[in-house]
């Protein structure tokens, strides 16, 4: 019986830093990602694959609100589902292109994240998303359209929007089913579309759940083994910045938690992918994951015998080495 990976890739692989976000930019980006899926396929995974999608949920309310005296804006919710769908597609042509022969079949699932309406998140936005401003433009923005905006980092300054924890996922039941059937699945794009329970059913909240989180809920929901946290670079590293630095190869979930309380990892970027590796491994994972796409599979099936220069940081219940 073929074991399940869930994947978590961020937005920001579909559209790199400097790019605008044509479509062109996006398909290729998409491509190189489903080499690295295909890769794990072949190596005899099933694989759900979630996205994340904060520069073109940004970009598209942009378009919405611009094009608003033509016709209606649709709220931030509505828009966070029509990024699943046009994400959806890219990455699906992209694994049909490169798993051509291969593949059982692509599908990609437009999902509802239940969340908490009493989730402290909507009283303090976190989540960045859409492009970077300079300081005078974001200043006019947050006086104009009523964003919220932070600094982020050296590169500008962004519209921030609340990101509550995902609680529950609606079409779990759908993609167990794709799963059964050897599909690799497309689901919880953009961290999902937040929903709550209303008066007469589930109703659409303002809101950009946060990738990594929902990719740990699917991974535990649908009994998956691996769960594999795509980044940037191919180790969580120690003292990052500093003299002192180091990359880490494995880390128990004690580890974990220990360097979390010691802040090495901040909340704007590692911190978010070590809590849902520590979250699915205490809810019964067996492996987590965070490096690059190129490391994912060595990783999962040969990172016992591989060096450690080919291999990315594994989050494990208790040390195996």
């Amino acid at each position: 019986m073929p074991k399940t990976a869930v994947v978590a890739l961020g937005g920001n692989a579909i559209t790199r830093s400097g790019q605008s976000g044509t479509y062109e930019e996006q398909a290729e980006n998409a491509r190189a990602m489903a080499r690295a899926v295909c890769a794990l396929r072949d190596a005899g995974w099933n694989v759900v694959l979630v996205h994340g999608n904060g520069p073109q949920v940004g970009n598209l309310a942009i378009q919405q609100e611009e094009a608003a005296g033509i016709v209606p804006g649709l709220p931030l919710h509505c828009v966070n589902s029509m990024t699943q769908g046009q994400l959806g597609s890219i990455i699906s042509l992209a694994l049909l292109a490169e798993g051509r022969g291969r593949l059982t079949g692509v599908v990609s699932v437009v999902t509802h994240v239940i969340v908490d309406p009493d989730d402290p998140a909507f009283g303090k936005p976190t989540k960045p998303v859409g492009p970077f401003f300079t300081e005078e433009q974001a200043n006019a923005l947050a006086a104009d359209r009523g964003w919220q905006i932070v600094r982020d980092g050296d590169r500008g300054h962004r519209r921030v929007v609340p990101s509550p924890k995902p609680v529950g996922i609606v079409e779990v039941d759908a993609i167990r089913a794709l799963i059964d059937q050897h599909m690799i699945v497309v689901a919880g794009g953009g961290g999902g579309i937040p929903v709550i329970a209303g008066d007469r059913g589930l109703e659409g909240i303002d809101a950009v759940i946060d990738k990594d989180f929902t990719a740990q809920r699917i991974a535990t929901s649908v009994n998956a083994e691996a769960l594999v946290l795509v980044t940037e670079v191919p180790k969580v590293q120690l003292d990052f910045g500093k003299q002192t630095q180091r990359a880490l190869t494995e880390m128990t979930v004690n580890d974990a938690l220990r360097h979390l309380d010691d802040g090495q990892f901040p909340e704007g970027s590692m911190g978010p992918k070590v809590r849902a590796a520590v979250r699915f491994v205490r809810e019964g994972g067996t492996t987590a994951v965070i490096t690059t796409a190129e490391r994912a599979g060595p990783s999962l099936d040969a990172g016992d015998v591989l060096p450690d220069t080919e291999v990315g940081t594994r989050i494990v219940a208790t040390a195996r080495r």
